[in-house]
């Protein structure tokens, strides 16, 4: 009788066994699906930034309706190079801007019609030479407005500052009007379009 009892008890044990396997599995799973919320969470506001394109500054390389992830850490380790696309704080304008450097601090920048001269040389603007052909076959500038100007006589980029011009240069507000872009309204670098699908892809910079 005893033998019987035990042998109950030992089949019981194991019986409960698959139980509690399938228990720790399910606590394991959420385990990892909240520490990888978790980490998604930390990363979308810590790290990246998502940022929707409006309007025609940045044709032919962006459109209105273009989603961003912006790499938000990048400028904290070192400061915005020639030709990377950022984003930025206008305060005046109440919010932010994507443009593209062209100029950094210590850089001199003339903007003459379709030459945009820095430190003396020509930028190799292969982002836009396609566009610049274009309008010179039909017999006119991509660029309709000049730097320095009546608004800011110092082509110099101050310390602490770039200079940014949008592609769509002939309608594009950027330093040209409102002046250099102080570093620290500088959100980070548009790094990756993620939507639409057809759009999908790394930004080139």
């Amino acid at each position: 009788m005893q033998q019987d009892t035990n042998q109950e008890t030992f089949e019981t044990n194991e019986a409960e066994k698959p139980v509690k396997k399938k228990k720790n599995e399910v606590v394991e799973w959420l385990k990892a699906l909240l520490i990888a919320l978790v980490l998604v969470v930390l990363i979308r506001w810590l790290l990246f930034k998502p940022f929707i394109v409006q309007g025609p500054s940045m044709q032919p390389n962006f459109v209105t309706g273009q989603k961003l992830i912006v790499n938000e850490i990048l400028y904290d380790i070192r400061k915005p190079e020639c030709g990377e696309v950022v984003v930025f704080h206008v305060p005046s304008e109440g919010r932010d801007f994507i443009k593209r450097v062209i100029a950094v601090a210590g850089d001199t920048v003339q903007v003459e019609g379709d030459k945009v001269l820095v430190n003396g040389k020509p930028v190799n603007e292969t982002y836009i030479q396609e566009a610049i052909d274009q309008a010179h076959a039909d017999d006119r500038l991509y660029n309709s407005t000049n730097f320095p100007n009546a608004h800011f006589s110092d082509g110099k980029v101050p310390e602490g500052h770039v200079f940014v011009m949008g592609d769509n240069r002939s309608n594009s507000t950027d330093s040209r009007m409102i002046g250099f872009i102080p570093l620290e309204d500088i959100v980070g670098r548009a790094d990756l379009i993620f939507w639409p699908i057809k759009d999908i892809g790394l930004i080139n910079h």
